[in-house]
């Protein structure tokens, strides 16, 4: 028998080539995908006892044969077979009208979003994206069925002949075409069987035929090659699938090294378990995370039954999830999914707050059963978790009692822990240090008088905080040189006269020749400290927004002005400056201890600049050596 496929037009290969998929190497997912459906249907059957001839213990496969110098790819199942009639429904019958309907319909669409995918169950049409020619051979596991053969040249006609097949299932032969040959090259054609068919139910084995006689190593080489060749490469009973209490954590680690390549120990992760309004399984990993949000690369799969469909699809998977590693088994989604269909999807939304939810509970149930393992663990997932509250609301309202925060005595404490902690000495307000080696003289002022500060190192950090002060009217965070606390003064001191304040005012203005300095003087507890620099904590925060958004000059500029210089009237080093008000002699000493106290008072604030630097470490050679004279 010889036909014409029942399509309207001429140019579906080119249509399919162009405009149903993205990659070519899809194909692999459709065709494998198509045998797993073959064998699911004869074991229902089986199972249903409908089919008498075949024993439930029936050993189901799925062979995946190359040949390199036939340049042919061969999928064979034992599965449930086609008839000719079947065939000719199956096979036969494009599921659309014709080419042109098709193209003034989605042809606007297609380029941008794929969304043609899964609409016309076209999977099997995707071998033409790599063949020239595709036989079917099949034989129906109705008994007293004949073996048919199909054979299709370019895919818009085809041939029926009676087959030759002698065993149950259906075996497609692909003849590779030029630009396709990438795919007879074992290493790529096993890694895209991988990829998509890792854990497809069926057990799926790979195979090359033995070389020729000229390539061939000794006999036992070759025995050894092979039967490496056809082990399993897929895992049909995945780890997601099983109930997390029969898991163990060998179970779990094994799983994540294997499905990501990461040799490093996941910090923990948590089972997904959904089957109302939606069926989702899966499992999510918390990796150890960089400071950094840009350097973090997660990779969440997401799959159909076990078929791979793609990575970190954002329409599914809340952003800021797509930091962490894992699985997720959505059956309810189809496998070719579309945006417009994701964005339509009642199921999606409760998908997402499902997933929020689950992962909100797991990081609260280790805050409060766990700390000790909780406050290990903070270091390494601060940035998901930060990013995470900023991305979305839900989110933080879940976990917001579980944020804590390092301190600079190396403990870890939340927003209201530090607070009561704190109250008698920062009036609820939290200070934090950027920079513990740059603001260590601050630090050092801080615990004299047993205080503390949060540390907070991260870029992340500026519109974190600024995120829970907007959401929690009961936390204010300071930089710890944004002000000096009331507690950091001694207020018992009597102040210094009002001469000596313009003395004061008046050589550091001239020393640095700046005559809008904005000094100040205080009485300091901390009497080894000659001065300070402070910056307001909101202009502090817009000069960090500033250099965010690149204006590097304006933002290390702009709020100059706004920068103060404290000066401990306490310390012997501005006693000795104020004792040498009336010594015109010292002038040249005045300057350059006026020079040092401030850049010293900078270097704790913020790093010089190259100028400022080589002044400075000039200065000190100076010092050095008039100190020696």
């Amino acid at each position: 028998m010889k036909g014409n496929l029942s399509i309207n037009s001429e140019n579906i290969l080119p249509v399919i080539k162009k405009w149903l998929y993205s990659d070519t190497d899809i194909f692999v997912r459709e065709l494998v995908s198509n045998a797993c459906d073959a064998i699911t249907k004869l074991k229902k059957l089986v199972d249903l006892g409908q089919v008498e001839h075949i024993s439930p213990e029936e050993n189901y496969k799925i062979n995946i044969e190359l040949n390199k110098d036939e340049k042919t790819i061969k999928i064979t199942d034992n599965g449930i077979g086609m008839t000719e009639n079947e065939i000719q429904e199956y096979i036969n019958q494009i599921a659309f009208s014709g080419a042109t309907a098709f193209m003034e319909k989605y042809g606007d669409k297609l380029d941008k979003d794929n969304e043609i995918i899964g609409h016309f169950g076209l999977g099997f049409y995707s071998a033409f994206m790599v063949s020239d020619k595709v036989e079917i051979d099949t034989l129906s596991f109705v008994e007293g069925e004949k073996a048919v053969k199909w054979v299709s040249e370019g895919g818009t006609t085809f041939e029926i002949t009676e087959g030759e097949k002698d065993t149950r299932g259906t075996s497609i032969t692909l003849y590779i075409n030029e630009s396709s040959g990438e795919y007879l090259e074992e290493y790529k054609l096993r890694q895209t069987i991988e990829k998509y068919c890792g854990f497809m139910p069926v057990e799926i084995y790979f195979e090359t035929l033995p070389k020729k006689e000229t390539d061939k190593k000794d006999e036992n080489e070759e025995i050894d090659e092979i039967e490496e060749e056809i082990k399993c490469l897929n895992d049909p009973h995945p780890l997601w699938l099983k109930p997390a209490n029969e898991c163990t954590d060998e179970e779990y680690k094994d799983f994540y090294h294997k499905v990501f390549m990461d040799f490093n120990e996941p910090l923990f992760w948590m089972h997904l378990n959904m089957d109302y309004p939606f069926r989702l399984k899966g499992i999510l990993y918390f990796p150890k995370l960089k400071h950094e949000l840009e350097s973090i690369e997660g990779q969440v799969k997401l799959y159909n039954n076990q078929v791979f469909i793609a990575d970190n699809i954002k329409e599914v998977i809340p952003e800021f999830l797509l930091l962490l590693k894992g699985v997720m088994d959505c059956p309810d989604l189809p496998l070719n999914v579309s945006r417009s269909f994701l964005q339509n999807d009642s199921n999606v939304a409760k998908m997402s707050s499902y997933i929020i939810k689950k992962v909100g509970d797991k990081l609260n149930s280790i805050f409060k059963n766990d700390r000790e393992t909780y406050n290990k663990y903070w270091d390494d997932i601060s940035p998901f978790i930060k990013y995470g509250c900023i991305r979305e609301k839900s989110f933080y309202d879940k976990v917001k009692d579980s944020l804590i925060f390092k301190t600079t005595n190396n403990e870890y404490l939340s927003t209201s822990e530090f607070i009561e902690k704190n109250k008698d000495k920062t009036d609820n307000k939290i200070y934090y240090a950027t920079n513990e080696q740059q603001q260590a003289s601050y630090i050092k002022m801080f615990k004299d008088n047993a205080m503390e500060a949060v540390v907070l190192t991260s870029n992340l950090d500026n519109p974190f905080i600024s995120y829970l002060e907007n959401y929690d009217n009961n936390v204010q965070f300071l930089r710890i040189d944004s002000d000096v606390s009331d507690t950091l003064k001694n207020s018992t001191d009597e102040k210094i006269s009002d001469d000596d304040k313009k003395y004061l005012d008046e050589i550091f203005k001239s020393a640095l020749n700046n005559e809008k300095l904005n000094l100040q003087v205080e009485s300091l507890k901390s009497e080894n400290v000659p001065a300070i620099i402070t910056l307001a904590e909101q202009s502090r925060r817009m000069q960090e927004m500033t250099k965010m958004f690149g204006n590097m000059g304006m933002g290390a500029d702009m709020f100059k002005d706004d920068q103060k210089l404290i000066l401990n009237q306490n310390n012997n080093l501005i006693k000795t400056l104020i004792g040498l008000k009336d010594n015109a002699d010292k002038n040249d000493l005045v300057k350059i201890i006026c020079e040092q106290i401030y850049d010293l008072a900078m270097i704790s604030h913020k790093p010089l600049d190259v100028d400022s630097m080589n002044n400075f470490i000039e200065r000190s050679n100076l010092i050095l050596q008039k100190l020696s004279e």
